[in-house]
């Protein structure tokens, strides 16, 4: 449910950012307007422009924020659990719990790729998967770990995706990560 209340203090990025997620959420990124966004946050429509310049502006930000925060899912699962099974089970969590930001962070042309900002959290994120595989108690050879960490990339992302698609035939759960866990586990057979 949107707050109706305009929006009078504290930090209107944040509230902005917070707003396009829902917005996302509900009808998916192609149908965000700076003018709906506005409307959400209870503010003018020029506000989202003041902070994001653009459409591009604002998703740019959201995907930043979505590749830190994927970051910060995956290096604290690999603190907690050593695991690259539970690591995995953190990204498929990660997109069920948010969806707006995985959904833009894997659309590059909705936002600016080139903006180093992106880079730095893009890269950030790789590397919080790549140190997920060399908690393997077999880790890979050097030459061979770029092929280990896009095959788990691609079996959590998949997951992730056809979860967030309804695309499973079957009722799997409520939970993203425990279902995803015995096929991730296949990583390990």
């Amino acid at each position: 449910m949107t707050d109706k209340r305009p929006y009078h203090h504290g930090d209107l990025r944040r509230a902005l950012l917070a707003a396009a997620a829902e917005a996302i959420a509900e009808s998916g990124p192609a149908a965000l307007s700076l003018r709906d966004l506005a409307r959400r946050a209870g503010v003018s429509h020029a506000a989202p422009a003041h902070h994001f310049g653009d459409k591009a502006g604002l998703l740019t930000a959201l995907a930043i924020e979505g590749f830190n925060r994927l970051a910060d899912a995956l290096d604290a699962s690999r603190e907690r659990t050593g695991s690259l099974l539970e690591s995995g089970v953190a990204y498929v969590r990660f997109a069920a719990e948010n969806r707006a930001h995985f959904e833009v962070m894997f659309q590059p042309s909705l936002y600016d790729q080139d903006d180093p900002e992106v880079a730095v959290a893009r890269q950030r994120a790789g590397a919080a998967l790549s140190a997920g595989v060399s908690t393997l108690d077999e880790p890979p050879a050097a030459e061979d770990a770029r092929e280990a960490e896009l095959a788990a990339w691609s079996i959590v992302h998949g997951f992730a995706t056809l979860w967030l698609a309804g695309a499973f035939p079957d009722p799997l759960g409520d939970d993203a990560g425990d279902a995803a866990r015995p096929v991730i586990r296949r990583l390990f057979d």
